[in-house]
């Protein structure tokens, strides 16, 4: 978390240092991202920015919950207008997600770099601190669902789904080079794969 001080700030410098930090880490990750960039970007010395966060590691995870924060926000005021049909709501809501994405390239980026999967402790402790968060995900997508045609009941329903959409995102984010691609291009084909499986998890879940 930010100290005191960096609460203090007026809010136009608060907007600079996070927009700057935003795109620091996006373009470059966690482990390879710069301090000494941030601080020359942002106007400010090396020092001001350790009196703002306690370390690199904070002010990731803080950049990392500004950022999932407004993500998730504005999904959910997008959701109920969702399909109630669990497999269509499913696609609609990785629109939505892709929508955001596209409006916010640079917080799309580091989202999606902060949850590729990879072999470093900052990726372990990112998902320690929101295995929670993503869950609820899974539960939001199908608390209102009616569920009397499908085989299992909710928790086996939520267990696959959430177990098949995680591998399929990995796989999926892990085939593309963000950086090469537009958001745009990104959404179709994911969206034109994710129907077509979609179709197949119908057959094993419903009656």
């Amino acid at each position: 978390m930010p100290t005191k001080l960096f609460f203090e700030l007026n809010e136009d410098k608060q907007r600079k240092i996070i927009d700057v930090v935003i795109s620091e880490f996006a373009t470059y990750g966690y482990t390879n991202s710069s301090t000494n960039r941030m601080v020359k970007s942002s106007g400010i010395s090396k020092g001001s920015l350790f009196k703002y966060f306690p370390n690199k590691e904070e002010l990731y995870f803080f950049i990392l919950d500004t950022v999932t924060a407004d993500f998730i926000e504005s999904l959910e005021k997008k959701t109920s207008d969702l399909s109630s049909e669990l497999f269509q709501r499913v696609i609609e809501y990785s629109a939505l997600e892709f929508s955001w994405y596209i409006q916010n390239p640079e917080k799309a980026k580091l989202v999606i770099g902060a949850f590729t999967k990879s072999d470093t402790e900052i990726y372990r402790k990112t998902i320690e601190r929101y295995g929670i968060k993503e869950l609820d995900v899974y539960y939001n997508l199908i608390k209102d669902i009616d569920l009397s045609n499908f085989r299992w009941d909710k928790q086996k329903t939520i267990d696959i789904l959430k177990w098949f959409l995680k591998g399929f995102n990995e796989d999926f984010l892990g085939s593309v080079q963000i950086d090469n691609y537009s958001f745009e291009h990104i959404e179709n084909e994911y969206i034109k794969s994710l129907t077509g499986y979609m179709e197949i998890l119908k057959i094993g879940l419903l009656k």
